[in-house]
């Protein structure tokens, strides 16, 4: 069987998800009674409503003789450790550009890691039928992208196809017919180099992904180099800190499209999922225990972000979720650090708990999932995480690429000029948008995401990527209103409602249940404000002409997860529960609160 390993790489939202559907559905994996559905490699609820890819997974399509082994990859920078260490098990990468946004940070930061392990993209361009689409030009960006990079004369000599995922079809022209997407089966063949590796050496093979199962315990998704693994057989499993443990290989499980089916052996060059062995890690190496050559260990990039996960003390406590102690949430945060290598967890008080990450979106993500587990708990302020190097303070900063509407450029660099932004470029796009590339502190970009889309209307686009930790620079500018406080507990009045409007936004709505102490609104000035959210109309039995005037109530901010993060202050904390996301003051009591701030 002939062998071929790909990953897919993009910036999120080019198609990548959508090609590999495409690639599956025309290999003929399916049978024809088999009914699909749309982005089938976004498994999780969470990923099919963003319509992002939160974990990379793999898939294997047959086409002629050929097995080709696909790697489906996230395009976010907050899973960007997820990537570097999917690009080691592949011979080769597809580069996905949209044909209208062209390159973006993204996509450098993936193609960066990818130039350096000495892989050769095949370039495709996607979405061509876009109508303010360049196809061509893109060709040339992408060109100059790995020029700058300094790529051999090899890896600048690049395949480039011309597609349109959704549409099912490429082709190697773009005056050629739109048919279906053989061109790309073909030049995968023909491109990316068989893996190197024979099944007769003795046996190699690292993890690079692990999943979970109730019944086998830890899964390895296993990229193998030289030999052949074999079920119930014994091996050595070799620790990324040197410990070696012995074991047998409990279940082999081999990969055919969507499915996964036990096999008895795996050879060279493919990619499996073994169990069997209990602590088994992302980058440990499973070997010949008479022979044992390990591969080097993976470098997992380091978290830049982090919060405090506690139990919910508000007054509303434990009335809607079903876990609310916290030796449930440290089990559920255990569980989730099996897998997810990424991130860390620490307890650092009772029932408090610090989990970092690579970043907003990561950290979301799992408390999005852990809310709709039916957990109750608080999150803090995101912080960033300070390492000190040659006993200097340093904090990690961010590459910052923003693509605006010409009319609000200047606001929106005096913004992050305030945030202590450093602007590397500005280049015109054409159709009225400016693109402008920054480095920023990390922790400028706490919060900005809400201010920024306000200052362009919705309409401008922001993305980051880490760049590096340099030494630490000034204050950075937060949150410019105070926050409407309520000083009583009870249901909210429309009456009292009205009469708040018009002191700020308010995040409620007329029946909600509220308590001393939680936030539900914006001031409009910089100042925190006690207000009464219950106060009902005085009843009299004297007529007066304005007593029937209607109440208008503007429908009020809809706060999710993530922007209830971003604009909550250091003395603030979200608590989250599956049917509620609520602020509130860390201090309930408005009289302690003045006297901490004395």
């Amino acid at each position: 069987m002939n062998i071929r390993n790909i990953a897919v790489i993009a910036h999120v939202d080019h198609g990548k998800t959508t090609l590999v559907d495409g690639l599956l559905q025309q290999s003929g994996i399916f049978k024809s009674h088999e009914a699909v559905q749309e982005r089938v490699m976004d498994s999780n609820d969470l990923e099919k409503e963003r319509g992002i890819t939160i974990l990379s997974k793999n898939t294997a399509i047959t086409y002629k003789d050929f097995k080709i082994n696909i790697i489906d990859t996230p395009g976010h920078a907050d899973f960007g450790g997820e990537v570097e260490r999917v690009l080691k098990m592949v011979d080769g990468v597809l580069l996905l550009v949209d044909a209208q946004e062209g390159v973006m940070p993204q996509t450098k930061f993936v193609v960066k890691k990818a130039i350096s392990l000495g892989l050769r993209p095949i370039v495709v361009i996607n979405k061509i039928d876009k109508p303010a689409g360049e196809p061509d030009a893109k060709v040339d960006e992408v060109f100059d992208l790995l020029s700058d990079m300094d790529a051999t004369e090899e890896q600048l000599d690049f395949p480039v196809i011309y597609a349109a995922a959704r549409d099912g079809y490429a082709k190697y022209e773009l005056a050629d017919d739109n048919v279906n997407l053989e061109p790309l089966f073909e030049t995968i063949i023909k491109e990316v180099p068989a893996p190197e590796g024979s099944k007769d050496n003795d046996p190699q093979a690292q993890v690079f992904t692990l999943d979970y199962d109730n019944y086998v315990g830890k899964i390895g998704i296993t990229r193998i180099f030289n030999g052949t693994l074999k079920k119930g057989a014994t091996y050595m499993l070799a620790k990324a800190d040197g410990e070696k443990i012995t074991g047998r290989i409990s279940k082999l499980i081999g990969f055919s499209g969507l499915a996964r089916t036990e096999v008895d052996e795996a050879v060279a060059g493919d990619i499996c999922a073994i169990a069997g062995f209990e602590t088994i890690d992302v980058g440990d190496s499973l070997v010949d225990p008479n022979n044992p050559m390990p591969l080097d260990p993976l470098h997992i990039e380091e978290p830049t972000l982090s919060v405090v996960f506690a139990v919910n003390d508000s007054p509303l406590a434990g009335l809607e979720g079903k876990h609310v102690t916290s030796n449930k949430i440290q089990e559920r945060l255990d569980k989730e650090m099996q897998t997810n290598i990424a991130m860390k967890v620490e307890q650092t008080g009772e029932g408090k708990f610090k989990v970092s990450g690579r970043g907003e979106l990561q950290i979301t993500v799992l408390a999005e999932n852990m809310r709709r587990e039916g957990f109750e708990f608080s999150i803090s302020r995101p912080e960033v995480i300070i390492k000190e190097i040659d006993g200097q303070k340093n904090e990690p900063f961010e590459h910052l690429v923003v693509d605006v509407p010409d009319d609000f450029t200047g606001a929106v660099i005096e913004k992050l000029g305030k945030r202590k932004a450093d602007m590397k470029s500005m280049v015109p796009m054409g159709a009225g948008q400016t693109r402008m590339e920054f480095e920023i502190p990390a922790r400028g970009l706490i919060g900005m995401r809400t201010q920024f889309l306000t200052d362009t209307k919705g309409e401008g686009v922001m993305n980051h990527s880490f760049l590096e930790y340099r030494p630490a620079t000034g204050t950075v500018e937060s949150r410019m209103p105070g926050a409407l406080v309520s000083m009583e507990s009870g249901e909210a009045l429309g009456y009292s409602l009205f009469n708040l409007q018009e002191r700020g936004d308010l995040f409620i709505e007329p029946q909600t249940k509220v308590y001393v102490g939680m936030i539900i609104g914006e001031n409009a000035r910089p100042n925190d404000l006690d207000v009464n959210p219950i106060k009902g109309k005085q009843l009299s039995n004297v007529r007066s002409s304005g007593a029937d005037e209607a109440i208008k109530l503007v429908p009020p901010r809809d706060m999710s997860l993530e922007i209830a993060l971003e604009w909550i202050e250091d003395d603030e904390l979200v608590e989250v529960t599956p049917q509620n996301i609520r602020v509130r003051k860390k201090m309930l009591d408005p009289t302690q609160r003045k006297r901490a701030k004395k």
